[in-house]
């Protein structure tokens, strides 16, 4: 079967596209008839080396942790029945799915619903799960003002809907007038121009006195930083993005004294069984037209070398995918 692999870490030039053994499925398990992939920016960090102590991976490996696709074939103590060709998504870890054919637990499967493109649910099965953990934990409520960080990129974009659906308010960052005008059509109140040196003041204008109930902060590094002082006293603070190398520097002890709650990557790392049922969340509100996967760029899985590329340009709005 074809596949892409990281041959070293490097830039994007390592991903090689090559052939692999067809996979087969061991028990509690399933093949699947890869159609979508998706991209994470995380991934194309460690391609290049980075996270090591985050994601022990060692080249060559063959990258991708979220499909969707149709099962092929089931292994031991698998109900065929119920689970043989039938569309899903699934969330393989963080190997393994750039490749034509891949191997899941049944217990990761989330079928997918009628009417719903499988590139469209390949685009939600980790950010669509994300947002939905990190809605959860930092407990949004209606009439709470949230700040996204970062609301143009695939998870920013889910975020700045689903906060909308809550009954928040929602103040996004976006770099450049295209990406905020996308921002502003997904429902958010106000976007301020983070490509503007002042951006920070102009975000507490528009969140208002006091600081925003929520920020999530899907950028991390300088971004982060100055966007933390944004929360209110008694907030909630995220740092689950680091695109720009590294979380936002938070001193837990200063939050402490200003009785903010700091959340974290950490906070939203889930068993199959709770990815499951955020994903089924997730799937159902796309389905039924609430939320909507923004695809920035698809391309053939012999690119992916293309698609890393251009993730890392920072040129595009919402998810980049692979087709199989």
């Amino acid at each position: 079967m074809r596949v892409t692999r990281a041959m070293r870490f490097g830039g994007p030039e390592v991903l090689v596209p090559g052939e692999a053994p067809e996979p087969v499925a061991g028990p509690g398990q399933v093949v699947l008839d890869v159609a979508a992939v998706d991209t994470l920016f995380v991934e194309t960090q460690v391609r290049s080396g980075w996270g090591g102590e985050y994601f022990p991976v060692e080249p060559p490996y063959v990258p991708g942790g979220g499909v969707a696709g149709t099962v092929r074939a089931v292994g031991a103590g698998v109900d065929e029945a119920a689970w043989a060709g039938r569309r899903v998504i699934a969330s393989l870890g963080f190997t393994g799915g750039y490749a034509e054919r891949a191997v899941a637990p049944a217990s990761a499967l989330t079928p997918v619903p009628d009417g719903l493109a499988l590139d469209e649910a390949a685009a939600l099965v980790h950010d669509g799960v994300t947002a939905m953990a990190l809605l959860d934990a930092t407990e949004l409520k209606p009439g709470e003002t949230v700040l996204v960080v970062g609301a143009s990129g695939g998870m920013g974009t889910v975020l700045v809907q689903l906060a909308k659906s809550l009954g928040a308010r929602v103040v996004g960052t976006a770099r450049g007038e295209g990406k905020a005008a996308l921002v502003r059509e997904l429902g958010a109140d106000v976007v301020v121009d983070a490509s503007t040196p002042d951006w920070p003041a102009r975000a507490r204008e528009a969140i208002g006195p006091g600081g925003a109930d929520v920020v999530l902060d899907g950028v991390g590094g300088p971004v982060g930083a100055a966007a933390y002082p944004l929360v209110a006293d008694g907030g909630r603070f995220s740092a689950h993005g680091a695109p720009t190398g590294g979380f936002a520097p938070v001193d837990p002890a200063a939050a402490e004294r200003r009785g903010v709650r700091l959340l974290g990557i950490g906070d939203v790392r889930l068993a199959d069984d709770a990815h499951v049922r955020l994903a089924e969340r997730a799937l159902a509100e796309a389905a039924a037209g609430r939320l909507r996967p923004v695809i920035g760029a698809a391309f053939p899985l012999e690119r992916a070398a293309d698609a890393h590329a251009a993730i890392e340009a920072r040129n595009l709005v919402g998810k980049v995918v692979l087709t199989v």
